[in-house]
């Protein structure tokens, strides 16, 4: 048997089975989060959020290009770039474990037998096809993010450390492959920078290849070296080689007098002639390390010259320029994140310590002119309580409760360095690690997001003693559970096998078994300590330690090995090799695939491209619509530059807005969308200029004109200014009570609003801010108000938080996705801040039975968390729209409402808050004689509720302490159930209803 080509055969083999795999359950369209952003800038060569990757979206281009003219394909072609890219790091993957057996199970130069053979390839199989089917892997694998290929360069890097290992002594070009591992580092840096974490892993490779008897000591400076290598990459090259550039442009630019980047031009012809000199300078003097170092650090920088594309495509100043990077100082802020601040590694303060001074730091640089300008100079905080390696810093108020209800702090009592470490043990480590690590290799329980509570997201068995010891009783399991897609049960049996792969390394291959558990420390445990994370992130990170999960699938192939050894002692080798390798193949990939294909089929979802198109489609033509977040803006973009879906409403992201390249580009006509009605020069509001506009009191009788106010707010004259302390003028907000005077003829003429309704138009709209201070954002909010004179309709998406409406609630009218800014009379009740409660009922009617998509969420194999959480807000529409409709006596369209929203929501309740809207629609559906269905529609809720609360009642008392909310909410509902059946005569299923509510009473030991 040739070894050489069935190691091909087998490897390709797993190549095919995880690429078909990945490309059958890929999402058709763009994903939630970043996914939108990628697919439009991928799509156009556009700028994504800091520090980009470049790399990505030029490969990502030409998978695209494969849709042809359909631009609907465009998103699904992408998707299967990472399907292809994650299909190719199972074949790496394979070819890693094949070398690493074959290694320990034959002596160089010798023969394999067809048992060794057999052993070597079933450990690959089973092994790479762990890894294909593992949960954080393939949910990367199957959307447009950067983790599939970045996995794909860990897994040549590691690859190809393997292929230099096993040829360094028999080839004297061996060496190639270190400057191709080096080059791939390089490009790596354009998709994102987890590949740099396996080069302590290769240090070591090198020095027990190079020294025939290393020692511990030497071991030990073998790491360290890594590590100093890794940073030199990291900091190094990736940003200091940037910041020195930033600085001779700064030198030749203001001192000199020369244009803008010729600093950079000098400073990159310096630091090549400098590589070329030394390359040659080494050759000459034979100095093997010092040209192995520079040809090294050569082919990084020929991978790390992907960035030259920003730069490129920031000057041509596309729809997609995040940050704007076109000149050196921003180019270098934009690979120093730092639009997303700074968080302590090493030293710094808790999370009650407070700020005694400030300390001074160097100058903040914008392009100006014609020259750098000074924006303002960095200052750090001083503290009056720091301590090492803080885990708990962050002031947020959210944050410091959760820090004190993990580690059980009393109100004012401040935590030791004990307790420090304990919240980096327990919470990062064990709880956002451990946790993602369990549910790949022993089960979990579902794929809503845990913060710790015992119902949401944690690890499980399916072995219900063991999962009982931390989750308390495992009977009668409640549907948010069971019925959960991602309800996996895996036994611990990949992670048993993945342990005694790991031990049969260790003790047959010392060194080997060394690299992989270094590959693993550094791609898991020592990423929780970089990245220092706080709580209640926005979603689950378990995407951040996917490289560590790929070192263990090393050991589960592995484990084939082993098991095939004790084996031999009973059976002949070549059955041994067999057995083992269906053993694992059925405890890992086969038992992996089965419980996980359901939660990662994605393939019917529509939801994310139909749910953007519905926000844009709430707008009027030629709207301004404000969003927030993530997930309501990075899709906007998709369908807007990908599928060309309402390009004439202008997007405006407030997260965004307070920065002064953001409010620049909003001030350019964007493929149909014209600028937005942005009067304030460039220099009212650059970096360092009205960041913060305080609030002082004037106690102004009447409100004043936004418009008067904003000239207030943005005058350069010193007295519209106030002293500061330091002698300083700044502008301040003199007040918080606002008005627009309204033109009746103006507003009607402009089709804000119809002329059937321009009795009810308010001469003035008078309002209150609802913030203590201005920024950027809020500056160019009011600049846009005030001199749009409602020539565009303004909309706020439905999903932007009530404390970015600036106060105006009572003139906002829902029309479907997004609420519109209407000079209409408010009642007397709407005088107060709060939710917009107000309907534009024939817009809003119009676009969710006429207009809108619904993304298949009914009929879908599979809805992701976000998709899921979606739905809780459409029904909330439905029934704001069909109550609505029956207080204006239009019953006929109100029914219609409501059946087009049983047709096209889910029957199911995916999670426990899904029901806080279902019992408002039963009423509703009794009201329109739609009886049979409130009926079912009821008895589905109360079924879900009850065996939700069972579960809970099943629990120590202090589970169901911690599960007050969700007690209080189902019970809250359940007695809705009760009042709406009784009004509507439903004698049997109110009586049910009364005795399951009798039932709970006594089972849960709370009061309610």
């Amino acid at each position: 048997m040739n070894y050489n080509k069935i190691n091909n055969l087998f490897a390709w083999l797993c190549f095919v089975i995880a690429s078909a795999t990945f490309i059958i359950t890929a999402e058709p369209t763009a994903s939630f989060w970043d996914c939108g952003e990628f697919i439009a800038a991928a799509y156009k060569l556009q700028v994504v959020h800091q520090p980009g990757a470049p790399l990505f979206l030029m490969l990502q281009k030409v998978f695209s290009l494969l849709a042809g003219s359909d631009v609907t394909r465009v998103a699904f072609w992408m998707n299967v770039g990472s399907a292809l890219s994650s299909g190719a790091t199972i074949l790496f993957l394979f070819w890693t474990i094949t070398a690493l057996a074959k290694k320990i199970l034959s002596k160089a130069g010798e023969e394999l037998s067809t048992a060794k053979i057999i052993i070597i390839i079933g450990s690959g199989l089973v092994g790479a096809l762990a890894y294909t089917y593992s949960d954080t892997f393939w949910f990367s694998a199957v959307e447009s993010e950067v983790y599939a290929m970045s996995s794909l360069c860990t897994a040549i890097v590691f690859w190809a450390t393997l292929k230099w290992d096993a040829h360094a002594d028999d080839d004297k070009d061996a060496d190639k492959w270190i400057i191709f591992i080096a080059y791939v580092m390089g490009l790596s840096i354009g998709v994102h920078l987890l590949n740099l974490l396996a080069i302590p892993a290769i240090a070591l490779v090198y020095y027990f290849r190079k020294y025939k008897n290393p020692t511990g000591k030497g071991t030990l400076i073998a790491l360290l070296t890594g590590i100093i290598i890794l940073g030199v990459i990291q900091y190094g090259i990736i940003q200091y080689l940037v910041k020195l550039a930033a600085y001779f442009d700064l030198f030749f630019v203001n001192t000199l007098g020369l244009g803008f980047g010729s600093g950079v031009f000098v400073f990159a012809v310096l630091v090549l002639g400098g590589l070329t000199y030394g390359i040659l300078y080494s050759i000459r003097k034979a100095k093997p390390i010092l040209n192995m170092a520079l040809l090294c650090v050569a082919f990084i920088l020929l991978g790390y010259s992907s960035f030259t594309m920003i730069i490129i495509r920031a000057k041509a100043n596309p729809a997609l320029n995040n940050s704007a990077p076109d000149n050196a100082f921003a180019f270098l802020s934009y690979l120093n994140r730092e639009q997303y601040g700074d968080r302590p590694l090493l030293y710094g303060q808790y999370f009650d310590s407070k700020v005694i001074d400030y300390k001074q730091g160097g100058n903040i640089y914008r392009k100006g002119e014609t020259k750098y300008e000074v924006a303002g100079k960095k200052f750090e905080a001083v503290y009056d309580r720091n301590t090492l390696l803080p885990r708990m810093y962050s002031d947020d108020p959210q944050h410091a409760g959760f820090y004190r209800d993990w580690m059980k702090l009393g109100e004012n009592e401040s935590p030791t360095f004990i307790q420090n470490l304990g919240f980096l043990f327990s919470y990062q480590t064990g709880f956002m690690y451990a946790r993602y690590f369990l549910w790949n290799f022993a089960g979990r329980q579902n794929d809503d997001q845990g913060h710790g509570n015992y119902t949401s997201g944690n690890w499980i068995s399916g072995i219900k003693p063991l999962d009982a010891m931390h989750l308390g009783s495992q009977e009668n399991l409640p549907p948010s559970i069971t019925e959960n897609k991602a309800y996996n049960r895996l036994y611990f049996l990949p992670l048993i096998l993945g342990l005694i792969g790991a031990i049969w390394h260790f003790s047959r291959s010392q060194k080997d078994a060394g690299v992989v558990g270094l590959l693993f420390f550094f791609t898991g445990v020592a990423i929780v300590l970089y990245l220092n994370q706080n709580p209640l992130q926005p979603r689950e990170r378990d995407y951040a330690y996917a490289g560590s999960f790929y070192a263990f699938t090393i050991w589960i192939g592995l484990g084939v090995a082993a098991i095939a050894t004790w084996l031999q002692k009973k059976i002949s080798p070549s059955t041994a090799g067999i057995v083992a390798t269906l053993v694992g193949l059925l405890a890992a990939p086969v038992l992996m695939a089965k419980e996980e294909w359901d939660d990662h089929d994605r393939s019917e979802k529509f939801t994310t491209r139909d749910f953007a198109a519905d926000y844009l489609e709430s707008c009027a033509p030629n709207a301004i619509l404000f969003t927030y977040g993530d997930n309501d803006t990075y899709p906007l973009w998709y369908v807007q530059e990908v599928e060309g879906v309402r390009p004439d409403v202008r997007v405006v992201n407030l997260s965004l807005l307070g920065t002064d390249w953001y409010i620049r580009q909003m001030k350019d006509k964007i493929n149909q969308a014209d600028p937005l009605p942005i009067t304030m020069s460039d220099n009212k509001y650059v970096q360092g200029v009205r960041d913060v506009i305080r609030y002082y009191d004037y106690k102004f009788a009447e409100p004043i004109e936004l418009k008067n106010l904003f000239e207030v707010l943005t005058s350069d004259n010193d007295n519209d200014k106030v002293a500061m302390q330091d002698g300083s003028k700044e502008n301040i907000l003199p007040t918080k009570n606002f008005k627009i005077t309204i033109n009746p003829t103006e507003v009607v003429a402009t089709k804000t609003v119809s002329p059937a309704l321009k009795d009810n138009i308010a001469p003035v709209m008078e309002w209150t801010y609802n913030k203590g201070y201005v920024t950027k954002t809020e500056l160019a909010m009011f600049d846009i108000l005030a001199h749009n004179d409602w020539k565009r309709p303004v909309y706020f998406a439905i999903t932007v938080p009530s404390s970015n409406y600036i106060g105006l609630e009572k003139y906002l009218y829902n029309e479907g996705f997004a609420y519109r800014l209407l000079p209409l009379k408010p009642a007397e009740a709407d005088s107060t801040q709060g939710e917009p409660n107000k309907v534009n009922t024939d817009q809003m009617y119009n676009n969710m039975i006429n207009k809108f998509k619904w993304g298949n969420m009914k009929n879908a194999s599979y809805l992701d968390p976000e998709s899921t959480r979606m739905i809780a807000t459409i029904i909330k529409s439905f029934n704001t729209l069909a109550s609505t409709l029956l207080s204006e006596g239009r019953t006929a369209e109100a029914k219609k409402v409501l059946k087009r929203a049983v047709e096209v929501i889910p029957d199911k309740n995916y999670l426990f808050y899904y029901v806080l809207h279902r019992y408002y629609t039963a009423d509703l559906l009794y009201k329109v004689n739609e009886t049979a269905e409130a009926n079912k529609l009821v008895k589905n809720t109360a079924d879900f509720i009850n065996a939700e609360l069972n579960y809970i009642g099943g629990q120590s008392s202090t589970q169901q302490n911690f599960a007050m909310s969700d007690v209080q909410l189902g019970v809250s509902v359940l007695n809705e159930l009760i009042r709406i059946t009784e009004e509507n005569k439903q004698t049997a299923l109110n009586t049910d209803l009364k005795n399951k509510f009798t039932a709970l009473r006594s089972k849960l030991s709370l009061s309610f």
